[in-house]
């Protein structure tokens, strides 16, 4: 034989299986390309080794051809065919099992990499007959022994028994989806009518309870589906604003959208109020007994389940945050930060501050140069601003007390539970006041909000995440640094890399979280500032808005800023800042 015949039987195999490809016909693009390549074929196996190459790119392009364009039992059947384990190399005639250092998951086989089990090796083989299969040897002066007549039997009752489980599974799916598509062919006549004559006023499930009794029509998401036999099916639906189960029967269920519909899929529910039978539960008390439903958007059937559940990786949760954000765990945290937010600001508001948009957008640092974000302002450099603190000083002389509730964002490089590069600050400002003013404001803010949060709607979903929470009692104590230090060693709170606190950093502290509120008294002396500026190496010139308040009638104020995932992560008892945001902005991570 020369050197070449085996080239053209490479060759010649791919060419057949091109040309079965393109007996498919499903386009006309696709077929000229395949007989351009089987023509490219046969001219490269007269060039030596050239064939190499060109076997494994046609290869590749094969399995990528059948990937995007076969589809149905057709294609199923043809990968098979064309598979590795159909057209694996003459030269796969051993393979290795060892017992003691092998591997199912990570084998491949090899001397180096050997299987654990006799029965993967054949399922990795695929077909008879089997290559020879190599254990581990019993004797101490060899590594590896042929399997004995015992072992390689067994090995193929096992395997002829996967082989059958997986006809078996195969031939029940190719019945079930006979059988599921004629059901469907069967649907698509049963056809539902819309009674005109009938009242459909549109309610939100928070509001259906006085219409018990009524008709009503009712938007939202399959949140969870169960069917029960033929004729009946319950469905969970979501708005936003609530739970209700609903309860479709007959044609309802048997018609063509009723057995597609999934979970996460929208549509519109008609039907009556009812109170649920004594001893039986649902959201609300009540259920929706449907008499009419429309689809409005198909969802792909097993819904959220498809892309994550709970047992899923971090990341993958992270990554899918616009479908986690769905379940009722996720939504009640955002239900209660919204809230807190309108808690904070009735708290404000309440006391005669006034609201202040400060931009975001700034070429002025507050916490250090370390921690910012800049970016190309039109040729200028500017930064994502860390606090609007010095807005809010300017605004004093304007408003009184002012506050606003804005994003800040740090460049932090920590990987903590409790840091974040983006995060809700709310911040506040207070002319003419003193240090014990300050305090005595902060205590108010935390305890007052706190307060309006229990009295809310939104206290049981507190309470349904954090069961145990207690309420902070005031007065808090007050402490001085040093003060404050021995009580946090005398009581063994330690910061997250288990070191003991050294230097007072903060003015709030809360269990589990640490800094949720930083305040200070500014400085208000124009010479003192300047001084401050030249100690710390800034230049002056760009804060001249800010030196200005210092000259134009300046006073004595303070203010903080209270970080509002820290504080949620506080009131809810949650390990992680990230549970607490709708989409949290750390190191690695901004998206989506």
């Amino acid at each position: 034989m020369s050197s070449s015949s085996p080239l053209l039987y490479h060759g010649a195999k791919i060419i057949l299986i091109l040309r079965l490809l393109s007996g498919l016909q499903y386009d006309v693009t696709s077929d000229h390309l395949l007989q351009c390549a089987s023509g490219f074929i046969m001219a490269s196996c007269k060039k030596g080794k050239a064939i190499l190459y060109i076997y494994i790119y046609i290869y590749i392009y094969i399995y990528i051809y059948i990937y995007i364009y076969v589809n149905g039992s057709v294609g199923f059947d043809l990968w098979r065919r064309i598979s590795f384990h159909n057209l694996r190399p003459e030269s796969l005639c051993e393979l290795y099992v060892s017992d003691k250092c092998g591997s199912d998951q990570d084998g491949d086989g090899t001397e180096q990499k050997p299987f654990k089990t006799p029965l993967k090796a054949l399922m990795f083989a695929g077909k008879e007959p089997f290559p020879t299969v190599y254990v581990d040897s019993q004797k101490e002066e060899e590594r590896w022994a042929v399997i004995s007549k015992t072992q390689m039997k067994n090995a193929k009752k096992a395997f002829n028994r996967e082989q059958m489980k997986s006809d078996s599974k195969e031939k029940k799916e190719a019945e079930d989806t006979e059988r599921r598509e004629k059901n469907l062919e069967d649907a698509k006549k049963i056809m539902i009518e819309k009674d005109s004559s009938l009242p459909e006023p549109e309610v939100k499930i928070q509001h259906l309870e006085p219409k018990r009794g009524q008709r009503v029509k009712v938007f939202g998401w399959v949140h969870r589906l169960r069917r029960q036999g033929r004729n009946l099916m319950f469905v969970v639906l979501r708005d936003g604003t609530g739970f209700l189960q609903c309860v479709l029967s007959d044609k309802l269920c048997q018609c063509y959208n009723g057995l597609m519909l999934s979970t996460e899929s929208t549509v519109a529910l008609y039907g009556t109020v009812t109170p649920v039978p004594e001893g039986k539960q649902a959201p609300g008390g009540h259920e929706l007994h449907c008499d009419f439903w429309e689809l409005v958007g198909l969802a792909p059937a097993g819904g959220i389940d498809n892309i994550l559940n709970e047992e899923s990786d971090v990341d993958v949760q992270l990554n899918n945050r616009h479908m986690m954000i769905r379940g009722e765990n996720v939504s009640k945290i955002l239900r209660v930060r919204s809230a807190v937010m309108q808690c904070f600001r009735e708290h404000f508001f309440s006391s005669g501050y006034y609201e202040i948009t400060p931009p975001t957008m700034v070429q002025t640092q507050v916490e250090g140069g370390s921690t910012l974000f800049n970016f190309n302002y039109f040729g200028e450099e500017a930064y994502l601003t860390q606090s609007s603190q010095l807005y809010l000083e300017t605004c004093i002389p304007a408003l009184g007390d002012t506050f606003c509730i804005a994003q800040s964002y740090r460049a932090e490089q920590s990987r903590t539970r409790r840091h974040l590069s983006e995060y809700t600050h709310i911040e506040a400002e207070c002319p003419f006041i003193t240090f014990e003013d300050l305090l005595s404001r902060l205590e108010d803010l935390v305890c007052d909000v706190v307060e309006r949060v229990l009295k809310s709607p939104a206290a049981q979903l507190l309470y349904d995440i954090n069961p145990n929470f207690k309420p902070p009692k005031r007065p808090f104590r007050r402490m001085n640094y040093t003060e404050a230090i021995e009580w946090l060693r005398e009581h063994d709170v330690k910061k997250d890399d288990g070191s003991y606190y050294e230097f007072g950093e903060v003015d709030v502290l809360m269990p589990n979280v640490g800094e949720i509120v930083g305040g200070s008294m500014r400085i208000w002396d124009s010479e003192e500032l300047l001084e401050g500026y030249k100690r710390e190496g800034i230049d002056p010139t760009p804060y001249y808005w800010y030196t200005d308040q210092r000259k134009y009638g300046t006073c004595p104020h303070g203010g903080y800023g209270l970080g509002l995932e820290r504080f949620l992560t506080w009131l809810l008892n949650r390990h992680h800042i990230r549970d607490v945001c709708l989409y949290p902005r750390f190191i690695q991570r901004c998206r989506p």
